[in-house]
């Protein structure tokens, strides 16, 4: 499986040029509303898909 489907806190930070905590923050309101949609979440991370709904500008994907 070579497609990534989940992004972490550090790749949201490098994407968006914010700090760590402020990803972290994002993350938690992202898997907030998507438990209240019904939807599992894991801690720390956020679907792809969902966070590129979300975030107008978050289809570049980050370079390692």
């Amino acid at each position: 499986m070579s497609e990534k489907i989940y992004y972490s806190a550090n790749e949201i930070a490098t994407m968006l040029g914010i700090s760590m905590g402020k990803a972290y923050k994002i993350l938690r309101e992202m898997n907030e509303e998507l438990s209240a949609k019904g939807f599992l979440t894991i801690s720390g991370k956020v679907p792809v898909a969902y966070f590129k709904e979300k975030w107008y500008g978050a289809t570049k994907e980050v370079v390692a």
